[in-house]
């Protein structure tokens, strides 16, 4: 299997390349996930609102059982759903999801920021559903910059990561910067753009150089910013041409020319509570 590139966040490696489940029906889930692992794939993301958990762990143990992978190779991330951030709510749906997947998560995350309950209430259960075994790690998606530090300073463990959208028309500076100087990580969900790349004529050529396809070329930009990206696709065929970015890489000048197709007007999924607001990147 190739050598994957992993960044270490609190002592633990977390693969940059994983597999996504949004949107998957828990048969793909399955299907997929366990078709993931045996390609070479050791990261694995779903969430309680996605409805396929279940599935989820049953591909895992498919590809266990099938000798492609070994339970502690595998990153396996969760998320709690906003509808459950009060203390019993938020433990009761941990423990949920760890029975559902069948395997304790590597990680857990608090899907959307939320501001009733309060942050403290919320981080405060999250630090416990880790203290009793629930989850490895804790961490959050889709929280700004001012919310991603407020909620470090509430939690007591490292939140090693911060799971949002992120694709080459899009700008993270702030975001970036923010994980950075909190010792934690970046998550890219829709790193592909939900396929916008895939006739862009600027990744199109960069490709053409290296051999390489414009979704190759987009996860390989992610993977050198070591920002994690999480892909999803039904399709095997997919899978396999999602993972093959291990054997090239992008020059500077090529970087550059991918993160200037960023544009104010990039953001694809936008479900944040309207009283948060994300960075501003464009003054």
């Amino acid at each position: 299997m190739t050598d994957q590139p992993v960044i270490t966040v609190d002592g633990h490696a977390i693969p940059l390349l994983g597999f996504g489940t949004w949107n998957l029906t828990p048969e793909d889930a399955r299907r997929m996930v366990a078709e993931a692992l045996r390609i070479g794939y050791r990261h694995i993301d779903t969430a309680w609102i996605y409805h396929n958990e279940a599935a989820v762990g049953d591909g895992i143990r498919d590809a266990i059982e099938a000798g492609h992978v070994a339970r502690e190779d595998i990153w396996l991330t969760t998320k709690i759903w906003v509808a459950h951030f009060e203390h019993d709510a938020l433990l009761k749906q941990a423990g949920e999801s760890a029975a559902s997947l069948g395997f304790t998560p590597d990680l857990l995350l608090l899907h959307w920021p939320k501001n009733e309950p309060a942050f403290a209430e919320t981080l405060g259960a999250l630090n416990e559903a880790k203290a009793q075994g629930l989850t490895r790690t804790i961490g959050l998606s889709n929280f700004p910059s001012a919310e991603f530090r407020e909620a470090q300073t509430l939690s007591k463990a490292k939140l090693v990561t911060n799971q949002v959208e992120y694709h080459p028309y899009l700008k993270l500076s702030k975001l970036k910067a923010a994980a950075k100087e909190l010792g934690s990580s970046i998550t890219a969900w829709s790193p592909l753009a939900q396929g916008q790349i895939a006739d862009d004529a600027t990744l199109v050529e960069i490709g053409k150089a290296h051999g390489k396809s414009p979704g190759q070329v987009t996860l390989r930009w992610l993977i050198q910013q070591n920002v994690i990206a999480i892909p999803r696709t039904a399709r095997e065929s997919r899978a396999a041409e999602n993972f093959d970015i291990f054997d090239f890489q992008l020059s500077s000048e090529e970087m550059d020319r991918i993160y200037a197709l960023a544009r104010p007007d990039g953001r694809l999924g936008d479900w944040i509570d309207p009283r948060f607001k994300w960075d501003e990147e464009w003054a």
